[in-house]
């Protein structure tokens, strides 16, 4: 796709370019390692943009209110309630993941809806830096990202954590049995993606420079889990890596960005995206037929 890319585009193959890709999906990277080892887990959180939505707005509205500092704040402190919320329905007490999380979906996106009925704008200049502003030459967010995909890969990879979700994922009664607190595990992949959701309600509203709490995440849980699929970790759990996970957002982040060099719509860069989620699941299962015939 790159090579398709710089071939058909002269700016493609930038450091700029390539930079504002990473800038442009930095909510989508944040927002997708916590996702994927919740669904390693076998778990989901359908309830992502939504919490973005609310977590923006509590920003928006703090910051024009009370300042800088506590608008960042709100932000993470409502993204982690919302996950805390859906981690002790779902970990603790058994319910379906698919409807609790499509509840907050509808109450979280409704709730922001009428704390701002319209966009909120007009914030301190911290926040525009927050959103615009570069360190060493590369921008703030995509260091916050940077630092959010360092710290999964250390989890999964370094600590018996990782370990613990995918035994999770494998099955549940098993891990019980071994020793693992599967609720507890459970709830605090819950709280995380919350947390993970807040911090980029915050991104997104310093990068519009203003909180549209109609639009703000409004679909980002199908982006994001189309990538984390794309990226090979199953919707049952069990496996996966984040290495790979993150390939799937930046092939998403790619596909968006180059076809938009190439005057292409949106929604042409939707379609492309599906093709390409079906394909990688009719590749899956090729590769596992090929492996019980072998």
């Amino acid at each position: 796709m790159m090579i398709v890319f710089a071939v058909n585009t002269r700016s493609f193959l930038t450091v700029d370019n390539l930079v504002a890709v990473i800038a442009q999906n930095a909510a989508l990277f944040i927002v997708a390692i916590a996702f994927a080892i919740l669904l390693m887990a076998g778990y989901v959180d359908l309830s992502v943009g939504s919490t973005m939505a609310l977590a923006g707005v509590a920003a928006g509205l703090a910051f024009n209110s009370v300042g800088v500092v506590p608008g960042i704040m709100a932000a993470l402190i409502v993204g982690l309630a919302v996950g805390v919320f859906n981690g002790l329905l779902i970990g603790r007490f058994g319910m379906s993941a698919l409807i609790v999380t499509l509840g907050v979906l509808a109450a979280a996106r409704g709730i922001a809806m009428t704390l701002a009925p319209d966009s909120i704008y007009g914030f301190p200049d911290a926040v525009r830096v927050l959103g615009a502003g570069s360190f060493l030459g590369v921008p703030y967010i995509v260091w916050i990202a940077v630092a959010v995909a360092a710290a999964g890969l250390f989890v999964m990879g370094i600590t018996p954590i990782g370990r613990h979700v995918l035994a999770i994922g494998v099955n549940p009664r098993a891990a019980f049995l071994v020793g693992i607190p599967v609720k507890r595990v459970v709830f605090a992949l819950y709280a995380v993606v919350g947390l993970a959701a807040g911090l980029s309600g915050l991104v997104m509203v310093a990068r519009l420079d203003s909180a549209p709490s109609g639009t703000l995440g409004l679909g980002f849980e199908v982006t994001v889990l189309t990538a984390v699929l794309l990226g090979g970790v199953p919707f049952t759990g069990g496996r996966g890596s984040l290495w790979k996970v993150l390939l799937g957002v930046w092939f998403i982040a790619i596909i968006k960005n180059g076809l938009t060099l190439m005057n292409v719509g949106p929604e042409v860069a939707n379609v492309v995206s599906g093709c390409v989620l079906i394909l990688a699941a009719g590749l899956e299962t090729l590769q596992h037929v090929l492996r019980r015939r072998l």
